[in-house]
């Protein structure tokens, strides 16, 4: 599969020449990597997941930003919550515009250090799988909506030809055990993905959370929390 294109393109490139630092969110396997590495080809690029990577950005920030100082891609930069505060000091000095590009898919905690640290210097845009217009536009939009109802937007379907049990299967548990367990400390595996399936089941419902604890067999408190 060639590249697909996202709308939100051309939005990310306008404003690259009116904030220092842009941020691009969303779940996981949504395509930020991708689309950002294609429309910034000549940006360097470093992902904090890398254990090296992250270990330097941790121990020495001055020296990692002196090193990654102009038109930078960093990745999954949630996993150094202390880089945020040195990426301020450093965006108010030099004063450039489009300087640095942050991607991460924890939404929560990337939100949580930007509102502290960078509000004001950082332009925020949400990517999300792709959408009917998008798949359209790259003739991959299925011919019925049980088709796609089943095999859902994500790339890596389209991209690998996954079987969509096996990829949302294993996406799942990804969540869990990688998203889920930094947010909070689920105690009970089993009943949490009985959540999840519950939730799914209640798309497009109006949402009775004291139902659907009785459910899954949890309190009202903890259904409302999950």
């Amino acid at each position: 599969m060639s590249f697909v294109a996202r709308n939100i393109e051309a939005s990310i490139k306008k404003i690259m020449k009116q904030y220092p630092i842009a941020a691009l969110t969303g779940p996981r396997q949504s395509g930020k990597t991708t689309l950002l590495k294609k429309l910034f080809s000549d940006y360097r690029y470093v992902s904090l997941e890398n254990t090296d990577a992250r270990t330097f950005a941790t121990e020495d920030p001055n020296g990692f930003l002196h090193q990654y100082d102009h038109h930078v891609i960093i990745d999954e930069v949630q996993r150094v919550p202390s880089l945020f505060s040195y990426l301020q000091t450093r965006v108010d000095e030099e004063g450039e515009m489009g300087q640095y590009i942050l991607s991460g898919s924890q939404n929560f905690h990337l939100m949580e250090q930007i509102t502290q640290s960078l509000a004001g210097r950082v332009a925020i845009f949400k990517l999300l799988p792709f959408d009917h217009e998008e798949l359209s536009q790259a003739s991959l939009l299925p011919d019925n909506w049980e088709t796609l109802a089943i095999k859902g937007c994500y790339p890596a379907i389209y991209d690998r030809n996954i079987d969509p049990g096996v990829f949302y299967t294993n996406y799942l548990q990804t969540y869990i055990n990688r998203d889920v367990s930094m947010l909070s400390n689920v105690h009970n595996m089993r009943l949490f993905r009985n959540f999840i399936g519950l939730c799914a089941t209640r798309v497009g419902a109006i949402l009775n959370l004291s139902n659907l604890a009785q459910d899954a067999g949890v309190s009202h408190t903890t259904a409302k929390i999950g």
